[in-house]
């Protein structure tokens, strides 16, 4: 590619490698990947879901996958600091844009996100999902479910467990887990939740490594813990940008004081290289409430750790 080129998004040929344009121009894709609806040849496709209508609080978060992508390009020109490799080296990642649904049909929305979603993980590639409200993470879960069978394990940082008991199948994004593990979708023996700072009096036995114990043990404790429950079952990663606390992540529907830092975050990811991941999806960035973009900017860099992960997990 010639080395004066630019807006990579379109006129990339190699979907492996970083290649650096100016990050305040061109056209915007996460990380500067191709776009493209093709997967031939592709290891993960990076989805954003413009979703917003499940949520209980703040709305906005179908702004989020925008905001993200924009984000990333501050980033896009080199790989992490710390990483032992660049991810994009060994993974060929495009951006596949947003999946469509009809918000004027809410009760279709989860549908057409499962199938949007299935539609690419069917033809081989991993799925990076930006949100979006947490809600979406439902039906992105049965979609892996579909492909890897169940239950599944999550791995799911967040403010809160998302397991308020709901009877009457209401679209919200605080109830989604606990329609997956009544449905046979999730094992909670084998999951963890980290992060949580809100009380719920159904957990529904859930492993959950809460903020303060986060705060008061060293990080290589809580990956060790972490480690210990998923074992090597397959996992879905899903972030709440709430589990980071307000100062580092202001632009959220529902957020908590009390949280994660940016790094305490990071180096938990960094540290579980290794698990069975099989898919991710980061969510609840609304960037109307963001303050210079730095919510925006975490939930980038978080999805490069995302990918990092993905990028080290066991040969099948």
């Amino acid at each position: 590619m010639d080395k004066h080129s630019n807006d990579y998004a379109i006129t990339r040929k190699d979907l492996r490698g970083t290649t650096p344009e100016p990050t305040y121009g061109g056209v915007t894709s996460f990380m500067r990947r191709k776009y493209t609806k093709i997967m031939t040849g592709v290891d993960v496709a990076v989805l954003g879901v413009p979703f917003d209508t499940a949520t209980t609080n703040r709305p906005g978060t179908r702004l989020g996958p925008r905001a993200i992508r924009n984000a990333s390009t501050i980033m896009a020109w080199e790989r992490p600091f710390g990483m032992e490799f660049d991810p994009f080296d060994k993974l060929a990642v495009v951006d596949a844009g947003d999946a469509h649904f009809d918000f004027g049909r809410p009760l279709k929305v989860a549908d057409a996100i499962e199938a949007a979603a299935y539609e690419i993980i069917s033809q081989g590639p991993g799925l990076l999902t930006l949100g979006g409200d947490h809600f979406i993470a439902y039906p992105l879960i049965k979609a892996h479910v579909r492909k890897f069978g169940s239950p599944i394990s999550i791995l799911h940082f967040d403010a809160h467990t998302d397991t308020w008991a709901d009877e009457n199948e209401r679209i919200d994004h605080g109830t989604m887990f606990w329609w997956a593990t009544k449905q046979g979708l999730l094992d909670p023996a084998t999951s963890v939740q980290v992060g949580i700072r809100t009380t719920n009096p159904d957990t529904m036995n859930f492993n959950i490594i809460d903020a303060p114990t986060v705060h008061s043990q060293s990080i290589e404790t809580t990956i060790a813990e972490a480690r210990k429950h998923l074992g090597d079952t397959p996992v879905y990663l899903t972030f709440d940008i709430d589990c980071l606390d307000p100062s580092y992540a202001p632009g959220t529907g529902t957020p908590v004081c009390g949280g994660l830092t940016s790094h305490q975050a990071i180096s938990i990811l960094r540290g579980l290289k290794g698990i069975n991941v099989i898919g991710m999806d980061l969510v609840e960035v609304a960037p109307a409430y963001d303050v210079g973009e730095i919510t925006a900017l975490a939930a980038s860099h978080l999805s490069m750790e995302m990918l990092y992960l993905y990028a080290n997990r066991p040969a099948s």
